[in-house]
C-alpha cells in the first residue's frame, strides 16, 4: 500500500493498465493453453487432473489418422463451404456497397437497406435454422454444402457490406471522375481505379467472413448429416452417449483453430483499420 501511495497518478494508472491487460490475457489466453496442454495428455491424465504427465501425441495421430476420425473430411468440407461463402459475400457485398454509396439512390432506400441488413444481422442464427431446415426440404438442398454456402453468405453479407461502404466513403469521388473524364469506362473506373483502393477492406472482410463461416457451429449440426459435416460438428462428436473422448477433442480443437488464427494474424491490422474507419478525421 506505502509503494502504491509513493506512486504518481501516471504511474498509478499505468500499473492498473498492465494489471487489467494481464487479466485479459489470463482470461483469453487461459482456457486456449489448458486445452492445448490438455491435447498431449493421456486419458488418465486427463481424469485424474494431474499437472505431471509424459508428453503424448497419440490423440493427434488418432484425430489425423484413424479411420473412425471424420476430422480430415470435416476440414474439407469447412474449407470448401468458408472458401466459396467469403467469395460470394464479398462479390456481393463489395457490388452493393459500392451501389449504395456511388448511385443516386433515395436516401430512404439506402437506409431502409442498410437498415434491414443491420437488423437481420441481430437476428440470432437459431430462429432461421428452422425455416431454412423445411426451405431446403423442399428445394432438395438438404444435408449439401451448398445449403451451408447460402446460409454462412446470407449471415455474413451485412457485415461485409457496411464494412466495404466505410472503405468506399474514404475514397474521395474525384478519383474515379477523373478516371472517367480520361475515357474509362465506369466499370473500367470501379475495377482499376477503385477496387484497388479498398483491398483492406477486402482482405479484412474476407477474414471476417471466413472466420465466421469456418467456426459456425448451429447451422452444419442442424442442416447437414456427418457427411457433409464441418470443422465444429466434427470435433462435438467426440463427446458421445457413452464416451468422451477428452484428449481427442483437445487435439482436434487446436487444429481447428490454426486456420482462424494464422488468417486473423495476417489480416489483423486491416481489420482494425475497417472497424475504425471513419472514427478520426
Amino acid at each position: 500500500m506505502s509503494i502504491m501511495m509513493k506512486m504518481s497518478a501516471a504511474s498509478r494508472a499505468a500499473l492498473l493498465g498492465w494489471m487489467m491487460l494481464g487479466l485479459a490475457l489470463v482470461i483469453v489466453v487461459g482456457p486456449f493453453l489448458w486445452i492445448a496442454v490438455a491435447s498431449f495428455k493421456q486419458p488418465i491424465a486427463i481424469l485424474s487432473g494431474t499437472w505431471s504427465f509424459t508428453p503424448t501425441l497419440d490423440n493427434y495421430a488418432d484425430v489425423l489418422l484413424s479411420k473412425r476420425s471424420d476430422f480430415l473430411a470435416g476440414v474439407r468440407n469447412s474449407l470448401t463451404v468458408a472458401t466459396v461463402s467469403t467469395t460470394l459475400v464479398l462479390v456481393v457485398g463489395t457490388l452493393a456497397a459500392y451501389s449504395l454509396h456511388r448511385f443516386a439512390w433515395a436516401r430512404w432506400v439506402t437506409l431502409g437497406f442498410l437498415g434491414w441488413t443491420l437488423a437481420f444481422h441481430m437476428i440470432p442464427v437459431l430462429t432461421l435454422v428452422g425455416p431454412w431446415y423445411l426451405a431446403f426440404k423442399q428445394l432438395g438442398l438438404y444435408d449439401t454444402r451448398a445449403a451451408l454456402i447460402l446460409t454462412h453468405v446470407s449471415i455474413n453479407l451485412p457485415m461485409a457490406v457496411w464494412l466495404m461502404m466505410s472503405f468506399f466513403r474514404d475514397i474521395p469521388p474525384e478519383i474515379e471522375q477523373a478516371a472517367l473524364v480520361d475515357g474509362c469506362h465506369p466499370l473500367s473506373a470501379f475495377w482499376r481505379v477503385v477496387l484497388p483502393l479498398v483491398v483492406p477492406g477486402l482482405i479484412a472482410a474476407g477474414v471476417l467472413s471466413f472466420v465466421f463461416s469456418w467456426n459456425e457451429f448451429s447451422i452444419a449440426l442442424n442442416l447437414v448429416s456427418q457427411t457433409n459435416a464441418t470443422v465444429p460438428v466434427v470435433v462435438a462428436k467426440f463427446a458421445q452417449d457413452y464416451e468422451i473422448q477428452h484428449g481427442q477433442m483437445a487435439a482436434a480443437s487446436i487444429l481447428a483453430t490454426i486456420p482462424a488464427l494464422v488468417l486473423m494474424v495476417f489480416g489483423q491490422r486491416f481489420i482494425v483499420q475497417g472497424l475504425t474507419m471513419g472514427s478520426v478525421k
